[in-house]
Protein backbone atom coordinates (compact mmCIF):
# COMPACT_ATOMS: atom_id res chain seq x y z
CA UNK A 1 0.00 0.00 0.00
CA UNK A 2 1.32 3.47 -0.62
CA UNK A 3 2.02 5.11 2.00
CA UNK A 4 0.24 8.92 2.71
CA UNK A 5 1.51 9.88 6.34
CA UNK A 6 5.05 8.67 5.95
CA UNK A 7 7.16 8.38 9.10
CA UNK A 8 9.59 11.25 9.61
CA UNK A 9 7.50 13.12 6.91
CA UNK A 10 3.84 13.86 8.82
CA UNK A 11 0.93 14.34 7.10
CA UNK A 12 -0.03 15.05 3.82
CA UNK A 13 -2.94 17.18 4.18
CA UNK A 14 -2.26 20.11 1.73
CA UNK A 15 -2.78 19.81 -2.20
CA UNK A 16 -0.15 22.06 -4.76
CA UNK A 17 -0.94 25.12 -6.02
CA UNK A 18 -2.63 25.01 -9.30
CA UNK A 19 -0.02 26.39 -12.05
CA UNK A 20 -0.53 30.17 -12.19
CA UNK A 21 -0.75 32.43 -15.40
CA UNK A 22 1.99 34.37 -14.18
CA UNK A 23 0.58 37.17 -16.15
CA UNK A 24 -1.54 40.27 -15.05
CA UNK A 25 -5.48 40.40 -14.75
CA UNK A 26 -6.96 41.03 -18.15
CA UNK A 27 -8.19 44.40 -17.76
CA UNK A 28 -11.55 43.71 -19.18
CA UNK A 29 -11.81 40.89 -17.46
CA UNK A 30 -11.50 43.11 -14.16
CA UNK A 31 -13.88 45.53 -15.74
CA UNK A 32 -16.56 42.57 -15.94
CA UNK A 33 -15.82 41.59 -12.65
CA UNK A 34 -15.79 45.34 -11.22
CA UNK A 35 -19.12 46.29 -12.57
CA UNK A 36 -21.09 43.22 -11.51
CA UNK A 37 -19.90 44.12 -8.09
CA UNK A 38 -22.83 46.01 -6.66
CA UNK A 39 -25.11 43.56 -9.04
CA UNK A 40 -28.14 42.40 -6.83
CA UNK A 41 -29.31 39.26 -7.81
CA UNK A 42 -27.07 36.56 -6.68
CA UNK A 43 -26.36 33.05 -9.52
CA UNK A 44 -27.97 30.08 -8.59
CA UNK A 45 -26.68 26.70 -7.84
CA UNK A 46 -25.87 24.97 -10.98
CA UNK A 47 -25.23 28.66 -12.80
CA UNK A 48 -27.35 31.00 -13.85
CA UNK A 49 -28.85 30.78 -17.88
CA UNK A 50 -26.51 33.40 -18.86
CA UNK A 51 -23.62 31.33 -17.76
CA UNK A 52 -25.02 28.28 -19.05
CA UNK A 53 -25.19 29.48 -22.22
CA UNK A 54 -22.02 30.99 -22.22
CA UNK A 55 -20.54 27.59 -21.49
CA UNK A 56 -22.39 25.97 -24.18
CA UNK A 57 -21.07 28.16 -26.73
CA UNK A 58 -18.12 27.53 -25.37
CA UNK A 59 -18.37 23.61 -26.29
CA UNK A 60 -20.21 24.28 -29.50
CA UNK A 61 -17.43 25.57 -30.77
CA UNK A 62 -15.49 23.03 -29.61
CA UNK A 63 -17.04 20.98 -31.92
CA UNK A 64 -19.40 19.46 -28.46
CA UNK A 65 -22.92 20.01 -28.81
CA UNK A 66 -24.12 20.72 -25.72
CA UNK A 67 -27.43 23.04 -24.53
CA UNK A 68 -27.85 25.01 -21.31
CA UNK A 69 -30.21 22.66 -20.50
CA UNK A 70 -26.80 19.71 -20.02
CA UNK A 71 -24.53 22.29 -18.58
CA UNK A 72 -23.83 23.40 -14.69
CA UNK A 73 -21.36 25.63 -13.08
CA UNK A 74 -19.50 25.38 -10.07
CA UNK A 75 -17.25 27.55 -7.78
CA UNK A 76 -14.16 25.47 -9.19
CA UNK A 77 -13.60 22.16 -10.36
CA UNK A 78 -13.05 20.46 -6.83
CA UNK A 79 -16.44 21.32 -5.65
CA UNK A 80 -18.00 20.13 -9.16
CA UNK A 81 -15.88 16.78 -9.42
CA UNK A 82 -16.50 16.14 -5.88
CA UNK A 83 -21.28 16.91 -6.32
CA UNK A 84 -20.35 14.82 -9.90
CA UNK A 85 -18.56 11.61 -8.09
CA UNK A 86 -21.33 12.05 -5.49
CA UNK A 87 -23.33 11.28 -7.96
CA UNK A 88 -22.10 8.48 -9.30
CA UNK A 89 -22.49 5.24 -7.37
CA UNK A 90 -19.22 3.33 -7.47
CA UNK A 91 -15.37 3.02 -7.29
CA UNK A 92 -13.06 5.78 -8.90
CA UNK A 93 -10.15 4.49 -10.97
CA UNK A 94 -7.41 7.52 -11.77
CA UNK A 95 -4.28 7.92 -14.08
CA UNK A 96 -1.36 7.50 -12.28
CA UNK A 97 -0.17 10.44 -11.97
CA UNK A 98 -3.03 12.41 -11.90
CA UNK A 99 -4.02 16.29 -10.43
CA UNK A 100 -3.71 16.18 -7.15
CA UNK A 101 -7.20 17.76 -6.25
CA UNK A 102 -9.37 14.33 -8.39
CA UNK A 103 -8.25 11.47 -5.31
CA UNK A 104 -9.24 13.82 -2.32
CA UNK A 105 -12.84 14.97 -4.02
CA UNK A 106 -13.44 10.92 -4.54
CA UNK A 107 -12.70 10.08 -1.18
CA UNK A 108 -14.35 12.91 0.70
CA UNK A 109 -17.75 11.39 -1.01
CA UNK A 110 -16.56 7.63 0.38
CA UNK A 111 -15.21 6.41 -2.40
CA UNK A 112 -12.35 4.20 -3.23
CA UNK A 113 -9.88 4.91 -5.78
CA UNK A 114 -7.43 2.99 -7.42
CA UNK A 115 -4.34 4.36 -9.77
CA UNK A 116 -3.78 2.91 -12.80
CA UNK A 117 -0.44 3.41 -14.32
CA UNK A 118 -0.24 5.54 -17.84
CA UNK A 119 1.04 4.76 -20.73
CA UNK A 120 4.97 5.39 -21.93
CA UNK A 121 4.27 8.17 -24.21
CA UNK A 122 2.05 10.45 -22.10
CA UNK A 123 0.21 10.98 -18.88
CA UNK A 124 -3.35 11.75 -18.47
CA UNK A 125 -5.07 8.59 -19.18
CA UNK A 126 -4.59 4.73 -17.73
CA UNK A 127 -2.79 2.49 -19.84
CA UNK A 128 -5.69 0.76 -21.36
CA UNK A 129 -4.59 -2.64 -20.68
CA UNK A 130 -3.78 -2.04 -17.05
CA UNK A 131 -6.90 -0.62 -16.70
CA UNK A 132 -8.76 -3.70 -17.67
CA UNK A 133 -6.42 -5.76 -15.58
CA UNK A 134 -7.33 -3.28 -12.30
CA UNK A 135 -11.03 -3.55 -13.02
CA UNK A 136 -10.58 -7.33 -13.09
CA UNK A 137 -8.88 -7.40 -9.60
CA UNK A 138 -11.14 -4.52 -7.85
CA UNK A 139 -13.99 -7.01 -9.12
CA UNK A 140 -12.19 -9.44 -7.72
CA UNK A 141 -11.89 -8.37 -4.23
CA UNK A 142 -15.28 -7.50 -3.94
CA UNK A 143 -14.84 -3.62 -5.45
CA UNK A 144 -17.18 -1.62 -7.72
CA UNK A 145 -15.41 -0.19 -10.16
CA UNK A 146 -17.90 2.52 -12.00
CA UNK A 147 -15.96 6.12 -12.92
CA UNK A 148 -12.36 6.63 -14.85
CA UNK A 149 -11.20 10.17 -14.79
CA UNK A 150 -8.79 10.76 -17.69
CA UNK A 151 -7.41 14.82 -19.01
CA UNK A 152 -6.78 15.20 -22.69
CA UNK A 153 -4.49 17.98 -21.49
CA UNK A 154 -2.79 16.76 -18.43
CA UNK A 155 -2.01 18.46 -14.95
CA UNK A 156 0.77 17.37 -14.29
CA UNK A 157 2.20 16.27 -16.87
CA UNK A 158 1.77 18.49 -19.69
CA UNK A 159 1.02 15.97 -22.29
CA UNK A 160 -1.52 15.50 -24.71
CA UNK A 161 -2.95 11.61 -25.65
CA UNK A 162 -2.10 11.08 -28.88
CA UNK A 163 -5.08 10.05 -30.19
CA UNK A 164 -4.84 6.54 -30.42
CA UNK A 165 -3.58 6.07 -27.83
CA UNK A 166 -7.39 7.97 -25.58
CA UNK A 167 -9.23 6.02 -28.59
CA UNK A 168 -8.05 2.67 -26.75
CA UNK A 169 -8.54 3.63 -23.34
CA UNK A 170 -12.21 5.00 -24.22
CA UNK A 171 -12.89 1.72 -25.72
CA UNK A 172 -11.69 -0.48 -23.02
CA UNK A 173 -13.37 1.80 -20.48
CA UNK A 174 -16.62 1.33 -22.14
CA UNK A 175 -16.48 -1.94 -22.83
CA UNK A 176 -16.11 -2.76 -19.26
CA UNK A 177 -19.40 -0.62 -18.44
CA UNK A 178 -17.34 2.83 -16.97
CA UNK A 179 -18.39 6.49 -17.22
CA UNK A 180 -16.03 8.27 -18.51
CA UNK A 181 -15.18 11.86 -16.75
CA UNK A 182 -13.31 14.00 -18.91
CA UNK A 183 -11.03 17.14 -17.21
CA UNK A 184 -10.51 19.30 -20.34
CA UNK A 185 -9.20 22.83 -17.95
CA UNK A 186 -6.12 22.35 -19.85
CA UNK A 187 -7.37 22.08 -23.55
CA UNK A 188 -6.88 25.57 -24.57
CA UNK A 189 -3.68 25.59 -23.76
CA UNK A 190 -1.76 23.47 -26.03
CA UNK A 191 1.36 25.01 -27.00
CA UNK A 192 1.53 23.85 -30.90
CA UNK A 193 -1.92 23.17 -31.95
CA UNK A 194 -0.81 22.23 -35.56
CA UNK A 195 1.27 19.36 -34.79
CA UNK A 196 -0.83 18.00 -31.56
CA UNK A 197 -4.07 16.62 -32.13
CA UNK A 198 -6.43 16.92 -29.30
CA UNK A 199 -9.58 15.20 -28.87
CA UNK A 200 -12.40 14.64 -26.55
CA UNK A 201 -13.40 11.35 -25.36
CA UNK A 202 -16.88 12.94 -25.57
CA UNK A 203 -16.28 13.08 -30.05
CA UNK A 204 -15.93 9.56 -29.53
CA UNK A 205 -18.80 8.28 -27.20
CA UNK A 206 -21.15 11.26 -26.43
CA UNK A 207 -23.75 9.30 -24.32
CA UNK A 208 -21.35 8.08 -21.53
CA UNK A 209 -18.74 10.77 -20.94
CA UNK A 210 -19.29 14.24 -18.60
CA UNK A 211 -16.70 16.72 -19.11
CA UNK A 212 -15.36 19.28 -16.34
CA UNK A 213 -13.36 22.26 -17.26
CA UNK A 214 -11.78 24.72 -14.86
CA UNK A 215 -11.83 28.10 -16.03
CA UNK A 216 -8.53 28.62 -14.50
CA UNK A 217 -6.91 26.78 -17.39
CA UNK A 218 -7.22 29.19 -19.73
CA UNK A 219 -9.70 32.02 -19.21
CA UNK A 220 -10.04 33.02 -15.51
CA UNK A 221 -7.84 33.78 -12.32
CA UNK A 222 -6.91 31.03 -10.17
CA UNK A 223 -8.40 32.84 -7.60
CA UNK A 224 -11.87 33.50 -9.30
CA UNK A 225 -12.96 30.02 -8.59
CA UNK A 226 -15.11 29.20 -11.67
CA UNK A 227 -15.94 25.85 -13.36
CA UNK A 228 -18.47 24.26 -15.81
CA UNK A 229 -19.60 20.80 -16.78
CA UNK A 230 -21.57 19.33 -19.80
CA UNK A 231 -23.36 16.05 -19.39
CA UNK A 232 -24.78 13.65 -22.29
CA UNK A 233 -27.59 14.59 -23.84
CA UNK A 234 -29.38 11.36 -22.87
CA UNK A 235 -32.18 9.94 -20.20
CA UNK A 236 -28.71 8.90 -17.80
CA UNK A 237 -26.82 12.13 -19.15
CA UNK A 238 -30.12 14.86 -17.55
CA UNK A 239 -30.70 12.13 -14.46
CA UNK A 240 -26.54 12.69 -13.54
CA UNK A 241 -26.80 16.25 -13.86
CA UNK A 242 -29.78 16.80 -11.76
CA UNK A 243 -28.51 14.71 -9.01
CA UNK A 244 -24.86 16.62 -9.50
CA UNK A 245 -27.30 19.62 -9.16
CA UNK A 246 -28.39 18.20 -5.78
CA UNK A 247 -25.22 18.25 -4.12
CA UNK A 248 -24.08 21.51 -5.60
CA UNK A 249 -27.10 22.57 -3.51
CA UNK A 250 -26.71 20.87 -0.87
CA UNK A 251 -22.85 21.78 -0.82
CA UNK A 252 -24.12 25.70 -1.07
CA UNK A 253 -21.98 25.72 -4.14
CA UNK A 254 -22.69 28.67 -5.93
CA UNK A 255 -20.15 31.18 -8.77
CA UNK A 256 -19.95 34.44 -6.95
CA UNK A 257 -21.80 36.76 -9.29
CA UNK A 258 -19.03 38.98 -10.18
CA UNK A 259 -16.88 35.65 -11.25
CA UNK A 260 -19.76 34.96 -12.89
CA UNK A 261 -20.04 37.72 -15.06
CA UNK A 262 -16.33 37.81 -15.63
CA UNK A 263 -16.77 33.78 -16.63
CA UNK A 264 -19.39 35.05 -19.00
CA UNK A 265 -17.86 37.67 -20.89
CA UNK A 266 -14.61 35.36 -21.09
CA UNK A 267 -16.53 32.22 -22.27
CA UNK A 268 -17.72 34.16 -25.31
CA UNK A 269 -14.45 34.52 -26.51
CA UNK A 270 -14.16 38.35 -27.68
CA UNK A 271 -10.97 39.61 -29.40
CA UNK A 272 -9.46 40.88 -26.17
CA UNK A 273 -9.80 37.34 -24.60
CA UNK A 274 -8.31 35.13 -27.19
CA UNK A 275 -5.88 37.38 -28.21
CA UNK A 276 -4.69 37.02 -24.67
CA UNK A 277 -5.02 33.83 -24.06
CA UNK A 278 -3.10 32.89 -27.59
CA UNK A 279 -0.37 35.05 -26.54
CA UNK A 280 0.09 33.33 -23.17
CA UNK A 281 0.00 30.10 -24.84
CA UNK A 282 3.10 30.78 -27.06
CA UNK A 283 5.06 32.06 -24.46
CA UNK A 284 4.57 29.43 -22.30
CA UNK A 285 5.53 27.28 -24.69
CA UNK A 286 8.43 28.80 -25.32
CA UNK A 287 9.36 29.00 -22.01
CA UNK A 288 8.32 25.42 -21.34
CA UNK A 289 10.63 23.96 -24.37
CA UNK A 290 13.74 26.13 -22.79
CA UNK A 291 13.52 24.67 -19.46
CA UNK A 292 13.10 20.95 -21.06
CA UNK A 293 15.98 21.82 -22.51
CA UNK A 294 17.89 22.85 -19.25
CA UNK A 295 16.33 19.46 -17.31
CA UNK A 296 17.64 17.04 -20.41
CA UNK A 297 20.61 18.67 -20.73
CA UNK A 298 21.05 18.14 -16.97
CA UNK A 299 20.85 14.13 -17.06
CA UNK A 300 16.95 14.34 -16.10
CA UNK A 301 13.98 12.91 -17.55
CA UNK A 302 10.94 14.72 -18.62
CA UNK A 303 8.37 14.12 -21.35
CA UNK A 304 8.21 17.05 -23.93
CA UNK A 305 5.80 19.49 -23.02
CA UNK A 306 2.41 19.53 -24.55
CA UNK A 307 0.38 22.29 -22.79
CA UNK A 308 -0.66 23.99 -19.53
CA UNK A 309 2.47 25.88 -17.63
CA UNK A 310 4.24 23.52 -15.94
CA UNK A 311 6.62 20.42 -16.14
CA UNK A 312 6.84 17.49 -14.43
CA UNK A 313 10.44 16.03 -13.95
CA UNK A 314 11.90 12.72 -12.92
CA UNK A 315 15.00 13.09 -11.15
CA UNK A 316 15.96 9.54 -10.73
CA UNK A 317 19.60 9.65 -12.58
CA UNK A 318 20.32 11.94 -10.17
CA UNK A 319 19.17 10.51 -6.95
CA UNK A 320 23.25 10.18 -5.50
CA UNK A 321 23.39 13.91 -6.23
CA UNK A 322 20.35 14.02 -4.50
CA UNK A 323 21.04 11.84 -1.69
CA UNK A 324 24.27 14.19 -0.73
CA UNK A 325 21.33 16.62 0.39
CA UNK A 326 19.17 14.20 2.48
CA UNK A 327 16.93 13.34 -0.36
CA UNK A 328 15.37 10.23 -1.04
CA UNK A 329 11.89 10.26 -2.12
CA UNK A 330 9.48 12.48 -3.60
CA UNK A 331 8.23 15.20 -0.07
CA UNK A 332 12.24 15.50 0.59
CA UNK A 333 12.35 16.35 -3.12
CA UNK A 334 9.45 18.38 -3.05
CA UNK A 335 11.08 20.31 0.17
CA UNK A 336 14.69 20.41 -1.08
CA UNK A 337 13.64 22.30 -4.65
CA UNK A 338 11.40 24.33 -2.87
CA UNK A 339 14.23 25.95 -0.87
CA UNK A 340 16.53 25.53 -3.76
CA UNK A 341 14.22 27.32 -6.28
CA UNK A 342 12.42 29.57 -3.44
CA UNK A 343 8.91 28.53 -4.91
CA UNK A 344 6.80 25.62 -4.61
CA UNK A 345 7.75 22.42 -6.54
CA UNK A 346 5.25 20.10 -5.48
CA UNK A 347 6.57 16.23 -5.12
CA UNK A 348 4.85 13.55 -7.72
CA UNK A 349 3.71 11.75 -4.35
CA UNK A 350 0.90 14.86 -4.29
CA UNK A 351 -0.41 13.31 -7.64
CA UNK A 352 -0.49 9.89 -6.60
CA UNK A 353 3.02 8.81 -8.03
CA UNK A 354 5.14 6.68 -6.24
CA UNK A 355 6.77 8.21 -2.98
CA UNK A 356 9.80 6.66 -4.03
CA UNK A 357 10.31 8.13 -6.95
CA UNK A 358 11.86 11.07 -7.52
CA UNK A 359 9.51 13.26 -9.08
CA UNK A 360 8.33 16.46 -9.23
CA UNK A 361 6.20 19.25 -10.98
CA UNK A 362 7.89 22.68 -11.88
CA UNK A 363 5.70 25.46 -12.19
CA UNK A 364 7.04 28.11 -15.35
CA UNK A 365 5.33 31.10 -14.44
CA UNK A 366 8.19 32.49 -12.04
CA UNK A 367 9.93 32.10 -14.88
CA UNK A 368 8.03 34.86 -16.81
CA UNK A 369 9.23 37.98 -14.46
CA UNK A 370 8.66 38.64 -10.91
CA UNK A 371 6.49 42.28 -11.23
CA UNK A 372 3.91 42.73 -13.63
CA UNK A 373 6.12 45.50 -16.25
CA UNK A 374 8.32 42.14 -16.60
CA UNK A 375 5.56 39.97 -17.11
CA UNK A 376 3.94 42.00 -19.57
CA UNK A 377 7.57 42.80 -21.26
CA UNK A 378 7.44 38.70 -21.87
CA UNK A 379 4.17 38.43 -23.07
CA UNK A 380 4.60 41.38 -25.61
CA UNK A 381 8.68 40.48 -26.61
CA UNK A 382 9.22 39.03 -30.24
CA UNK A 383 12.01 37.05 -28.16
CA UNK A 384 11.29 36.34 -24.59
CA UNK A 385 13.70 33.87 -24.46
CA UNK A 386 16.31 37.14 -24.65
CA UNK A 387 14.91 39.51 -22.05
CA UNK A 388 17.49 40.03 -19.07
CA UNK A 389 14.45 38.45 -16.19
CA UNK A 390 13.87 35.76 -18.12
CA UNK A 391 17.31 34.69 -19.23
CA UNK A 392 18.14 35.43 -15.63
CA UNK A 393 15.40 33.15 -14.58
CA UNK A 394 16.40 30.70 -16.79
CA UNK A 395 19.90 30.51 -15.27
CA UNK A 396 19.07 30.11 -11.95
CA UNK A 397 17.16 27.01 -12.89
CA UNK A 398 19.75 25.32 -14.51
CA UNK A 399 22.14 26.42 -11.95
CA UNK A 400 20.27 24.30 -9.51
CA UNK A 401 19.89 21.37 -11.90
CA UNK A 402 23.39 21.36 -12.97
CA UNK A 403 24.58 21.41 -9.29
CA UNK A 404 22.77 18.27 -8.98
CA UNK A 405 24.35 16.49 -11.52
CA UNK A 406 27.65 17.75 -10.93
CA UNK A 407 27.31 16.51 -7.42
CA UNK A 408 25.80 13.03 -8.55
CA UNK A 409 29.24 12.65 -10.87
CA UNK A 410 31.22 13.44 -8.05
CA UNK A 411 29.87 10.51 -5.85
CA UNK A 412 29.95 8.09 -8.64
CA UNK A 413 32.37 5.14 -7.87
CA UNK A 414 35.73 5.32 -10.18
CA UNK A 415 35.96 2.99 -12.99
Amino acid sequence: MRRTDPEGHGPVRFAPPAPEPGLPVLPELASALAAAAGRGPTEVPGGSAALREAASGYWERRGLTADAAHTVAAPGAAPLLLALTAALAGDVLLPRPCPAWWAPAARLVGRRTYSVPTPAECGGVPDPYALLETVRRVRDEGGRPRVVLLSVADDPTATVPPPEVLHETVEAALGEGLHIVSDETWRDTVHDPHDTVLISPAEMAPGRVTVIADLAGGFLPGDWPAAVGRFAATAEGTELRARTLDALTGLGAVVAAPVAAAAVHALAEPDGVTARRAATVALYARVADAAYRLVRSAGAFARPPQAGRHLYVDLEPLRSGLARYGVGDAMELEDHLTRRLGLPVPGGHRFGDDLGALRARLTLAPLLGATATEQLASLAASEPLELPHVRRALSMFGSALDELRDTARRMEPPR
